[in-house]
């Protein structure tokens, strides 16, 4: 409907009715109705032959209704608007959208029709009604009257323009009525009948093919760099050993292997793309600590969150990081005191130096060593921190040469770091006793440059028992000429103890990580080729313990009298 703004109107004329074709509308003392200026022109009172001139006389017409008893002034009904005698000056019409249609509608018999409420979701783009539907009526918001602003009053429609009825959008509709007919081409009924067997056949399908392929578990590692070597054999070794025991109830293991480079930024994108996939019903890694804990926080903070169990990741930060993370090795608390112990009372060493990697490993393997040497009685003389692309450690040696030597040098880094203060020494010559975590697992290849050099860890090939004498023939000849490191073991144990979980637990997320949780506790210990398994409340393995190795002419075996 058009707005209208009239002028010139006196007072009575809020009194009057109008009716515009045949549509009444009745109006009483109500402001918001007619756009009136309150100009100067308009406080006179207008003759009614002025008003005739451009609204039409006043005299009631044959049809119109008659007035009302109350209502005063005017006597009369306003007749049609005739805009053809009207001046632009006094009547002007302002083109707003009809929200609404009027058409000749044919009465509805409701006996015959029923009467059905239709929730409204949000409208997809594009989307239409089926044309076949026979009639929409909209449940409109109650009317809303907006109160005049300034000098004039309008009649203003508060709804959106009306869309045709195969385009609807839930924006403009909260609620709406549709009046169907009994025609057998709509038949709500029978359609949701089908629609339903149509589902229930796909989800059997889906079921049918998803207990019969592989179960897939996620391995991630540097596996471009030698340390990952290992690490991706014996865990591809322990698959093909379940598979050809039958798999996980008749289901064959995969692996989906992920090269993370070591690097925490690659880990996290690395562990995205394995939570987001629904096949992967567990993680095997990572193997350093920095990438361990940047992929940790995505593994157990995902929607569907997935296990994580890194095989070597020995930073006390990753303790607790969340409950989907677990790992199967001992925390740099345990590496650090193993070795102040060593230094302490099998060396007799009372002055110390230690060189640390600035990472997540190489801080806490330096905190935890320095403060139980120091509790033992020891010296401390330097803690110098290095990073990965440090291109010399002369500096450090020579300050630990001027301030009086030591009895023992500690390296808290990666192989490229030891390797690098090793060759620094002898440049220097000086022969410093040289310790190390299990980081520098590869250092016994390095030829006379590593000779005598110790290190910590929680598995050596030369250990007892018939699991870790099976285990290293196994390896030896799926490899030949290989022998199998700490990080290697311990992927293979890994993987044997996620088969045991698979089988009793099913390959739901939240079933193996409940189930995992309680090895250990309520549930036995795995006993595998590194030891025995228990987890804690915190996802570590506190019961295993760590061992001293040594270098000796190109194999690390391990160091007697511990």
């Amino acid at each position: 409907m058009a707005g209208v703004v009239a002028s010139g109107f006196d007072g009575g004329s809020n009194k009057r009715m109008m009716r515009p074709r045949c549509l009444q509308v009745f109006r009483k003392q109500r402001p918001g109705l007619f756009r009136v200026a309150l100009g100067e022109r308009e406080k006179r009172v207008i003759p009614t032959a002025e008003r005739g001139l451009r609204v039409g006389d006043d005299r009631a017409e044959p049809g119109h209704a008659p007035p009302r008893a109350n209502e005063g002034g005017g006597g009369g009904v306003l007749p049609p608007l005739e805009l053809r005698h009207a001046e632009r000056h006094d009547v002007r019409i302002e083109k707003r959208p009809g929200p609404l249609e009027y058409r000749e509608q044919a009465a509805i018999d409701f006996r015959q029709r029923g009467l059905e409420r239709l929730s409204i979701r949000a409208a997809r783009e594009r989307e239409r009604l089926p044309s076949h539907l026979t009639e929409i009526l909209f449940a409109p918001d109650r009317f809303q009257f907006r109160g005049a602003r300034g000098r004039e009053q309008a009649l203003e429609s508060c709804r959106e323009p009306t869309e045709p009825a195969n385009r609807i959008h839930a924006r403009n509709v909260e609620s709406a009525w549709i009046l169907r007919y009994p025609i057998r081409r709509l038949n709500l009924a029978s359609l949701m009948r089908r629609l339903a067997f149509l589902t229930t056949i796909l989800s059997l399908t889906a079921c049918s093919g998803a207990s019969s392929g592989p179960i897939v578990l996620g391995l991630a590692g540097p596996f471009s760099q030698p340390r990952g070597v290992s690490m991706r054999r014996a865990a591809e070794l322990a698959v093909k050993e379940i598979n050809a025991r039958g798999g996980i109830r008749g289901r064959p293991l995969a692996l989906r292997t992920m090269d993370d480079s070591g690097r925490p930024e690659v880990a996290m994108r690395i562990a995205q793309q394995l939570v987001d996939d629904p096949a992967v019903v567990a993680v095997i890694g990572h193997l350093n600590s920095s990438a361990s804990l940047a992929a940790g926080r995505i593994y157990g903070e995902a929607r569907r969150p997935v296990v994580m169990i890194s095989p070597s990741a020995s930073s006390p930060d990753l303790s607790g990081i969340n409950p989907f993370v677990f790992r199967a090795c001992p925390s740099d608390v345990t590496h650090g005191a193993q070795l102040a112990r060593y230094a302490r009372q099998m060396l007799n060493a009372h002055r110390v130096g230690v060189i640390y990697l600035d990472d997540e490993y190489g801080r806490g393997l330096r905190l935890s060593f320095t403060g139980a040497f120091k509790r033992l009685g020891g010296e401390v003389i330097e803690e110098d921190p290095m990073l990965s692309t440090t291109p010399s450690l002369e500096p450090y040696v020579s300050r630990l040469r001027q301030s009086g030597g030591v009895d023992a040098l500690i390296l808290a880094t990666d192989l490229g770091g030891a390797q690098l203060a090793l060759r620094e020494m002898g440049r220097a010559g000086v022969h410093w006793t040289t310790l190390g975590g299990d980081a520098l697992s590869g250092i016994e290849k390095s030829g006379p440059l590593a000779e005598g050099v110790r290190m910590s860890v929680a598995y050596l090939v030369d250990q007892g028992g018939d699991r870790n004498a099976q285990f290293v023939a196994a390896y030896a000849r799926a490899y030949p000429g290989e022998r199998p490191d700490h990080r290697g073991a311990t992927a293979y144990d890994i993987v044997h103890l996620l088969a045991t979980v698979l089988m009793d637990a099913g390959t739901g997320r939240r079933a193996v990580r409940d189930r995992l949780a309680r090895v250990g506790r309520d549930l036995p210990p795995f006993e595998g080729v590194t030891g025995r398994i228990a987890f804690d409340a915190r996802g570590d393995v506190p019961s295993k313990s760590v061992v001293i190795g040594t270098v000796r002419e190109g194999q690390l075996i391990t160091e007697p009298g511990q």
